[in-house]
């Protein structure tokens, strides 16, 4: 990356206030001021907010001042500045839709009971060029009953994404579960977005009941993880679901075995293991969870050398197919693979992270003790998944885990985990 683009996204807070205060013309890239946008979420003092707010202010001249607005807006709901609900609020008026959509999203960010303003965001339902789906999620994280009517219009609405979003917001507003089943439904929907939007609205329900539907949802291991995740932060402290309860459904995301999941895609004809490896560079996991699970069942002999070379050639640079060749190795206990099982069990790249978690479970997969050391090393990152992930990994290999290995853990999950193991031992 060039010296000047290294430097501009790491701005201290003086000079993106500057940045964002100097006129365009002024600038080798006018595109710069964006940046500092984006980087004033860093800093939450008033200096940052009030050049938030100026920049919202200035005349919009042409697509990168309108683009930098937008981008203030929404910066100053992460900063969650309650000074900025006025200015936000007639942002709703805004001729421009995206920058009504941040204004909406940063609203309910801040969070406001003003009325006036819940009556505004609730009118957008009427304009088709609006993002119905966030404003419906909004109105319903600020508990704004009058819109109920309104929002239950979209519950038949075309895009599954809105009418999840309804049924969900519906159901915080009102307690009425009548629907909610078509939203579980839609966890098997062909969209991938479909999927990945349905799992928020049952996060956003609080719908403990559907954790295990969500878990063999064919979406990445990080959709369904976070979704686990939320509802396990809302409902254990709340005693709406306990450890025990959500340690199966949580294991098995982590695990990620195909087997696990409800596919949504069907083969044909049996495909080649050429066409298979090249499957696991969609971005649609459901199809890599596909050709995963075609791999394992139909080519478990001639798929490891495969697998190494297609590492050696291309995987190893694409993040997604990286983790599902790293968990192939577990799947398939391919001994020579375990330096690369260790490689990946220590990449620092942010990436890659996935990764780490998927070499864990390889690692114990595979059933090599002097993968426990290195295991154990990484029992402390500041990863709660990866560390979790160790955990389930020494305990295939019946490794005890006392305080000198690992002290308890903050994490709500791995404190709970480690705390079920360490009882099994002094059982």
């Amino acid at each position: 990356m060039p010296q000047r683009l290294l430097s501009v996204f790491d701005l201290t807070e003086d000079q993106a206030i500057a940045l964002l205060k100097t006129p365009p013309e002024q600038l080798d890239d006018p595109a710069d001021r964006y940046i500092a946008a984006s980087q004033l979420a860093k800093y939450s003092s008033d200096r940052s907010i009030k050049a938030l707010l100026a920049a919202i202010e200035m005349p919009v001249t042409d697509l990168n001042s309108r683009i930098v607005r937008r981008k203030a807006v929404e910066t100053l709901g992460y900063l969650n500045a309650k000074t900025a609900v006025s200015i936000l609020s007639r942002c709703l008026q805004d001729e421009d839709p995206y920058t009504v959509q941040n204004a909406v999203w940063s609203l309910g960010e801040i969070g406001t009971q003003d009325t006036a303003i819940l009556a505004a965001i609730a009118q957008l339902l009427n304009q088709p060029t609006q993002n119905h789906r966030l404003i419906i999620q909004t109105l319903a994280k600020l508990d704004y009953g009058p819109a109920v009517e309104d929002i239950h219009t979209f519950s038949q609405a075309e895009d599954p994404a809105v009418a999840s979003a309804a049924i969900a917001a519906i159901y915080q507003l009102t307690g009425d579960l009548s629907q909610i089943g078509r939203v579980i439904d839609f966890l098997q929907h062909e969209s991938v977005n479909v999927r990945r939007s349905c799992i928020q609205d049952l996060v956003d329900a609080q719908q403990y009941g559907a954790i295990s539907q969500i878990a063999r949802c064919p979406v990445s291991m990080a959709f369904r993880l976070r979704g686990v995740r939320l509802l396990a932060e809302a409902g254990i402290p709340t005693q709406a679901i306990s450890f025990p309860q959500i340690a199966p459904p949580l294991e098995q995301v982590i695990r990620d075995h195909p087997d696990d999941l409800e596919l949504i895609h069907q083969y044909d004809q049996p495909p080649s293991l050429e066409f298979l490896l090249n499957e696991l560079y969609e971005t649609d996991f459901a199809r890599c969870y596909l050709a995963t699970k075609t791999i394992l069942a139909g080519y478990p002999h001639e798929s490891p050398m495969a697998l190494i070379q297609e590492y050696n050639h291309k995987a190893q640079g694409d993040y997604g197919a990286h983790y599902h060749v790293i968990k192939l190795f577990g799947w398939l206990r391919y001994g020579p693979a375990y330096e690369i099982l260790i490689t990946a069990l220590h990449n620092p790249a942010p990436q890659f992270q996935k990764s780490r978690t998927a070499a864990a479970i390889a690692l114990g997969q595979l059933g090599d003790p002097q993968a426990i050391a290195d295991l154990k090393s990484c029992l402390n990152s500041p990863f709660w998944v990866l560390n979790y992930a160790c955990l389930m990994a020494l305990q295939a290999f019946n490794e005890p885990l006392n305080v000198s290995v690992m002290e308890e853990p903050s994490d709500l999950l791995v404190r709970s985990k480690w705390l079920q193991l360490t009882a099994q031992e002094g059982a």
